[in-house]
């Protein structure tokens, strides 16, 4: 075998693996007893989605991937930050 054909199969590999905690993500999500553990789940989704546009984009080798990567981890982070804010106040803008 040669090294590309076993970066692939590593890369397929991770990727099997990202897709399966991205449906446990999802699982805990819906059935998550409170709405922190739903806001967790949350958090963790877009941060196993980040992971799999990567894995994507070197299976593919377009760098466009990255890139729409660091948008959903900005898109997340600001996301995460005010459910978080909403839930301590009830307010998002004071």
């Amino acid at each position: 075998m040669t090294t590309a054909s076993l970066l692939d199969a590593a890369i397929l590999v991770t990727s099997a693996m990202v897709l399966i905690a991205l449906l446990m993500n999802v699982w805990r999500m819906l059935k998550g007893p409170s709405v922190t553990d739903r806001i967790l789940a949350l958090d963790t989704l877009y941060i196993n989605s980040i992971a799999l546009i990567i894995l994507l984009g070197l299976y593919n080798g377009s760098p466009l991937y990255f890139e729409g990567a660091l948008l959903i981890a900005m898109l997340g982070f600001v996301s995460t930050a005010a459910l978080s804010k909403y839930l301590l106040r009830g307010d998002i803008i004071e």
